[in-house]
């Protein structure tokens, strides 16, 4: 369970950081061309993102990588699980999610201006809380 629910995270990874960028680009053109398009790209990004967060918190509770003994704090790839990773997910898909509701109450250019700095800002946050292979943190690419 626990291995189909890693891979699945990992994957996933991919959809969330294609569709965060498709609502990007589609919130910047609709801005810059002050149009009011009825696409649902930012529902669909801001969904795929709550699936990825639900799965997230499923391993959160379930993985050996998540070990709250003593000193977890000083050992990085612990620190990083437990506390680092999940605390910037969270802010990320709050940011995505007000974002989008606050949208919905506006019109025009404000309405896609919103979505662009909030879906920007979390998809930068998500960049920085990969646990990139790069990153010494036992990551993978799939």
């Amino acid at each position: 369970m626990y291995n189909i629910l890693k891979h699945a995270h990992s994957g996933l990874r991919w959809l969330v950081l294609l569709f965060l960028v498709l609502a990007i680009v589609h919130a910047f053109t609709n801005w810059r061309s002050d149009k009011s398009s009825s696409s649902k790209m930012p529902l669909i990004a801001m969904s795929i993102v709550h699936l990825q967060f639900v799965l997230g918190l499923i391993l959160y509770f379930i993985s050996p990588l998540v070990q709250f003994s003593e000193g977890w704090m000083k050992d990085s790839v612990s620190r990083f699980y437990g506390m680092e990773h999940i605390l910037m997910m969270v802010i990320a898909v709050i940011l995505i999610s007000v974002g989008y509701s606050t949208s919905k109450k506006r019109t025009g250019a404000a309405k896609f201006k919103r979505i662009f700095w909030t879906y920007l800002i979390g998809l930068i946050i998500i960049l920085a809380s990969i646990p990139w292979p790069f990153r010494g943190l036992g990551g993978n690419w799939f």
